[in-house]
């Protein structure tokens, strides 16, 4: 289809002629109505001029307004497309530098955002279905043309490319949705148990919507000699950060403790772990832990600026330790200290350590805060629930006596110690 022109482009606006020598036959042509609001932009890469005159006729007898630009080469079109995204290019197959499939696929190499319908000869439909099959919106045949069934075409193949394009995002979102709920599930941890000497009943809730992780931490690490080690902690904050330094946190307690570090040691390295991954100096963390020997009838424990513990007998009676502590982790970088409590604990009573995402929620006209004493009730009352019910019935009753203010926004971890007779 080539004609011998020099290469050119053009802008098509409001009717106005693009190739003045050829277009002043036709007068002049009304301001056209803009779509939805906006000129769409289009280029058309044709290297022949009187198809191009064709073109601009078709855009000016169908009413409407374009912002069209035309390149006479694939060369040219790739310099095009580099300065200025069009929302659709109309391409002819037979072009100086490129011929059928080739063009199609540099345009959509280059134009992967615009819609693209291709123009075809009479007797050129096969090419024409093969182009939409390699990713064209379209196709026009130019012998069959009208004004309506070309502005019509321009229209839907934009539509259909944005209608894709929302379609693959919203599947790219959906896989990285996936992706994270993976990860997020695959950094929450497994207790380490080596034998059935204690039972553990965790709970996770992040205060983020839709997270499967949140700042808050714990794990438990039972160590050949059948120590039972428990963590539960609270990073400052919230969001991915906080998330990311508790798992950091939770897998540096974890591995501190197999390696034999215990109680102001394994603090210290702790708060050196914290310093040293924190994004913000103002970053801190809270924590308890606590540590059973086999057979021992006490439980060491440590507190870094965090809530107490509730101690529940087998007979079903329940009380609230706080024990003595030290400050959080990353208040006082290398001069802090914490001491350890022991505290009595008898056959088969259990030890829950829990965030203060369970005591913060604001209860009744919203005035106070449901606080330790307040979750010290709700657990007496319900004493008497076998240990996973018995977490659960905490939580949802927080959250019930919470609803009236907002709920529970803050992560949640609760974890219930049981140790059976032959701790």
């Amino acid at each position: 289809m080539g004609t011998g022109h020099d290469p050119a482009s053009f802008l098509l606006g409001s009717g106005r002629p693009v190739l003045p020598a050829q277009r002043a036959h036709l007068g002049s042509v009304p301001h056209a109505p803009v779509w939805d609001g906006e000129v769409p932009r289009v280029l058309l890469i044709e290297d022949d001029a009187g198809d191009a005159l064709l073109v601009e006729e078709l855009v000016a007898d169908g009413g409407v307004t374009l912002g069209l630009r035309w390149a006479r080469s694939l060369k040219d079109a790739v310099v095009e497309l580099s300065r200025d995204m069009p929302d659709c290019v109309l391409l002819d197959l037979h072009l100086p530098d490129a011929q059928g499939l080739e063009a199609l696929e540099k345009v959509l190499e280059c134009a992967d955002r615009a819609a693209v319908v291709v123009l075809t000869g009479l007797a050129e439909e096969q090419a024409g279905l093969a182009a939409v099959a390699a990713g064209a919106q379209d196709y026009l045949i130019k012998g069959r043309l009208d004004a309506d069934m070309f502005v019509r075409a321009i229209r839907y193949a934009i539509q259909r490319k944005h209608t894709e394009q929302e379609a693959a995002a919203l599947q790219a979102s959906r896989l990285r949705a996936e992706e994270n709920s993976r990860l997020e599930r695959g950094l929450l941890p497994t207790p380490l148990l080596l034998d059935d000497t204690v039972a553990v009943h965790a709970r996770y809730r992040p205060g983020r919507a839709q997270a499967l992780l949140g700042g808050d931490f714990y794990d438990v690490v039972q160590t050949v000699d059948g120590t039972t080690h428990a963590l539960v902690g609270d990073v400052s904050g919230h969001g991915p950060d906080a998330a990311a330094l508790g798992v950091c946190l939770r897998v540096a307690w974890r591995s501190f403790v197999l390696a034999g570090a215990r109680e102001q040691l394994l603090l210290e390295l702790l708060d050196q772990i914290l310093v040293a991954e924190r994004s913000r100096p103002e970053v801190f963390a809270t924590l308890s832990c606590l540590s059973r020997a086999a057979g021992a009838e006490e439980v060491h424990v440590m507190r870094a600026g965090h809530p107490g513990l509730l101690v529940r007998s087998r007979e079903g009676a329940v009380r609230l330790e706080e024990v003595p502590g030290g400050p959080m982790l990353g208040i006082l970088p290398g001069t802090a200290a914490w001491p350890v409590t022991r505290v009595p604990l008898a056959e088969r009573d259990a030890m829950m350590l829990f965030t203060d995402g369970l005591i913060e929620g604001r209860v009744g006209d919203g005035a106070k805060r449901l606080g330790e004493a307040g979750l010290l009730d709700i657990a007496r009352r319900h004493a008497q629930h076998l240990s996973g019910q018995f977490v659960d019935t905490l939580i949802s009753s927080a959250e019930a006596l919470a609803a009236p203010s907002g709920g529970l926004d803050d992560d949640v971890a609760v974890l219930l110690l049981e140790w059976n007779s032959n701790a």
